[in-house]
């Protein structure tokens, strides 16, 4: 046989063959998938093939079964985990950089905009100039390579060098309840142990106390606890609760510790002018991180990295060389693309093959720059602050906590209700099942909470009112099913 089973021609021809169904699916008017879960199961488990469909039966399965049951993740009026559908020229550019540039390394165009863009994304957001960065797959990632730096740097001053020798002695992290647990597994995996990760003290609102900080600080000190990093969140993906910055990086620069800003979900928040002041201090951090994929509408797969000092990444992940990638290059005198590996990313963090994910970033600032991505930032805080005013408004809505960007948790109540927990649970099944709004669920001071977090860039003002609608309408009903008379208001 001469030629390859597989179609490595009529790309363009291919992708219109699925056009049409991708753009049904976003016009959003099916139903969910899982409903329908036993019937495009069963037409999809079949056994291994022996001999190949081709690629037109392939194109229509994909038309058929796959694209229309897909995840309800980029409805406009999803709203629950801190994740949305790609913009098309999102999906346009992670298309193109498929084919055109499979790997980030290497003198192409998109090893170079790997780097403009995250230049791009540090001046958007008021990250200091000295900052470089590397994109990674998502938040997980990007808080492991950050505090790798920070581990990095924390035991050098302690004369060892932890990526070549292990780690020799205790090591902690400060962090809260709130920090998102990826901050643990980071931990883990990087030997300092989840178990070494100290929770602070938090107020009523998610954010650490710096008092408390500053005594557990001391206390570990008397003991000759080696701390590796301060973490603070700017805005916690349970409530957007966003730490007091200024005052934590200004304790952990006291004790001479690395500051770390998890801004995984909230650091876009900084756009809004009403709330840049909460970001005071974060020209503090010694690394910072950011989700592409979250707020700006990337396609999941795209995060960002970023340290004063990239140097102690190449330290911290360094692979050794070897003779078929760097034994192989001509910087000096490159003629073609391969004689060099570009800027060295795969160095800087733990993958060594990465698909360029800078071009997604760069296609959509080109697209909408600063303003529109300031816009989008400012229409959903704007969504959470009106559920929170509606909540105070009616006396069958209870807010739980002021929201400080996008996210808000309110719930349903009404007298001769025995438990809320429940019976709002109950009323975020209801809406599950209608499919048009699809907020979370989270516990706020010990209560449950209807949680939404409005990021995607499909999600316009009106979705806030409609789910405010919606919960009181199905709580309504649910009172009349139960018996339960007409809600009224509570005393305060």
């Amino acid at each position: 046989m001469t030629r390859d089973a597989a179609e490595t021609s009529n790309i363009g021809e291919s992708l219109a063959a699925i056009g049409a169904a991708l753009d049904e699916f976003a016009r959003f008017g099916h139903g969910d998938a899982q409903p329908a879960r036993e019937r495009w199961q069963r037409m999809l488990e079949q056994p291994l093939p022996r001999h190949g469909a081709g690629l037109d039966t392939v194109l229509a399965e994909l038309c058929e079964q796959l694209i229309p049951n897909g995840s309800a993740v980029a409805r406009p009026g999803f709203s629950a985990y801190i994740t949305t559908g790609p913009t098309t020229v999102a999906i346009a550019a992670a298309t193109a950089a498929m084919l055109a540039a499979p790997q980030r390394q290497m003198l192409h165009a998109f090893n170079f905009i790997e780097e403009l863009s995250l230049d791009w994304l540090r001046e958007l957001l008021g990250l200091p100039v000295c900052m470089k960065g590397i994109y990674s797959s998502g938040g997980s990632v990007a808080n492991l390579v950050a505090l790798g730096g920070a581990r990095q740097w924390a035991l050098e001053q302690a004369g060892i060098d932890p990526a070549a020798e292990g780690m020799s002695r205790r090591a902690v992290l400060y962090a809260s309840s709130e920090t998102h647990h990826t901050v643990k597994r980071a931990a883990g995996v990087l030997g300092i142990g989840r178990n070494n990760v100290i929770n602070i003290e938090t107020d009523r609102q998610g954010r650490i106390v710096p008092r408390a900080l500053r005594e557990r600080i001391a206390q570990d000190r008397a003991r000759d606890v080696l701390a590796v990093a301060v973490v603070a969140s700017a805005g916690t993906t349970n409530t957007g609760a966003i730490d007091p910055l200024y005052e934590i990086g200004s304790i952990a620069a006291e004790h001479g510790l690395w500051f770390h800003v998890d801004g995984a979900y909230g650091l876009f928040g900084i756009l809004d002018q009403r709330k840049a002041p909460l970001y005071r201090g974060i020209e503090l951090a010694d690394s910072a991180i950011v989700d592409p994929h979250k707020w700006m509408g990337a396609p999941v797969g795209v995060a960002a990295s970023f340290v004063r000092d990239r140097e102690l990444l190449l330290r911290a992940f360094t692979q050794e060389p070897a003779a078929y990638l760097e034994g192989s290059v001509h910087n000096e005198d490159a003629v073609h693309s391969m004689d060099s590996l570009g800027i060295p990313y795969a160095d800087f963090g733990i993958e060594l093959s990465a698909a360029p994910r800078g071009v997604v970033v760069w296609a959509m600032l080109r697209e909408i720059g600063a303003a529109g991505m300031r816009e989008r930032v400012v229409r959903h805080n704007d969504m959470a602050s009106h559920v929170a005013e509606r909540a105070r408004a009616d006396p069958r809505l209870e807010l739980l906590l002021e929201p400080t960007l996008s996210v808000c948790c309110f719930r349903f109540r009404a007298p001769g209700i025995g438990d809320l927990d429940a019976f709002n649970r109950r009323i975020h099944r209801r809406l599950l099942q209608g499919n048009e709004h699809l907020p979370s669920t989270t516990m706020v001071n010990g209560c449950l909470a209807i949680r939404p977090c409005f990021i995607g860039a499909r999600t316009t003002a009106r979705y806030a009112d409609e789910l405010v609608d919606a919960v009181l309408d199905i709580g309504q009903r649910l009172l009349a099913a139960d018996g339960s008379g007409t809600a009224i208001a509570l005393p305060v």
